[in-house]
């Protein structure tokens, strides 16, 4: 191996990934080292004959460890299509958060793209650490010009969020998007609550049984999609449709009655694949909400293939709107209200959801 080179050897059966400098190591601490030893090699070279240093960020445990797998056996693939264009970092997560603050240092060391290989949740943190106390990560060195643009490599349980793309669980296809490069900006919505902390999504965030089927789901991902049919039916043990009050565009409180769910989507589908919000276009720079009120445990399996294939907008009970902000309430108080947004549990209401137009750049 050159001194030009870098190898990922430790956990990886060896693999070396190749590098024109050694940019960056394997991150496996719970705070994520400094990914750039040299930081002069980010401002090498004219933004036309410059590599692209793109950091991939690997969720090795990801459905039930076959995203680690996986990404071994495609990192040959990943080498003969990028290594001589671009340098390759390999960070993989060892726990909760760690994604986070990965991506905020290769943000900050300049990286040209953070790629997400694993699922939505990966995916999750992965956004989040595009952002830091409620504003942007930006870049040490204010002279680059170049923004650090999001990947995604689809590995995951459910990878809802690759479904609104017409992308297919396929990395191989996903690796020739990114050797593409093309880019353009998506929307990422901002989650507000009473302690001021905010977080982002990207995919559907969601409120009341919807988010409790997620919670329970989260904890069952060693069965794969089955996962979300043990979620739904454990949610459905002890579940009681609630009244919520809605504020939509800063305007009047509405009361909702009887809410079974409320589907917040930046984007189309949850669930292992469950189309919810269909009219929802990351583009836009409006959410799609989707209320269903008053909903039986025997609707939803008569009516489980509309919400699966997005006809559900016309079933009785259902209503959906396009806002760019909505703010909810529960009216009892009872604190039994679950709130979720991609997968992750984030407590209870109230809540405000807002909008962030164009975001974001992603790799497409």
């Amino acid at each position: 191996m050159s001194m030009n080179q870098i190898a990922f050897g430790t956990g990886i059966a060896g693999v070396r990934v190749s590098m024109a400098k050694p940019w960056a190591v394997r991150a496996e601490l719970p705070k994520a080292p400094d990914l750039c030893a040299d930081r002069s090699i980010l401002r090498s070279g004219s933004s036309s004959s410059r590599r692209r240093d793109l950091v991939f960020v690997v969720n090795p445990s990801g459905a039930n460890g076959r995203t680690g797998k996986e990404w071994k056996k495609l990192l040959p693939y990943l080498r003969s299509r990028l290594g001589a264009d671009c340098n390759i970092c390999e960070s993989l997560t060892s726990g909760p958060s760690h994604a986070i603050d990965i991506t905020r240092e290769a943000i900050r060391e300049g990286a040209d793209a953070v790629i997400v290989v694993g699922g939505d949740g990966t995916l999750h943190e992965v956004v989040n650490g595009f952002f830091w106390a409620g504003k942007p990560v930006t870049n040490h060195d204010r002279e680059v010009t170049h923004s650090t643009a999001l990947g995604l490599i689809p590995l995951g349980t459910g990878s809802d969020f690759a479904r609104t793309f017409g992308w297919k669980n396929d990395p191989h296809e996903a690796i020739d998007r990114i050797a593409k490069g093309q880019r353009s900006r998506i929307d990422v919505g901002v989650i507000s609550g009473e302690d001021g902390e905010p977080h982002y999504f990207v995919n559907v965030a969601d409120i009341h049984l919807s988010a409790k089927a997620g919670y329970y789901a989260s904890r069952y991902k060693r069965f794969g999609n089955l996962c979300y049919v043990i979620g739904a039916l454990k949610a459905f043990v002890g579940h009681r449709n609630q009244d919520l009050k809605i504020k939509v565009n800063e305007g009047e409180w509405e009361l909702y009655s009887q809410v079974t769910a409320l589907c917040i989507g930046n984007a189309k589908f949850f669930g292992g694949g469950m189309k919810i919000t269909p009219n929802a276009d990351p583009h836009s720079g409006n959410f799609e909400v989707v209320i269903l009120q008053d909903f039986k445990w025997y609707d939803f399996i008569l009516k489980l293939h509309k919400l699966y294939n997005g006809t559900h907008l016309t079933v009785k009970n259902v209503s959906s709107r396009s806002v760019h902000s909505i703010e909810v309430e529960d009216v009892s108080g009872s604190g039994s209200i679950y709130v979720q947004s991609d997968g992750e549990h984030l407590g209870f209401p109230p809540r405000k959801f807002c909008i962030l137009p164009s975001a974001v750049e992603m790799i497409c």
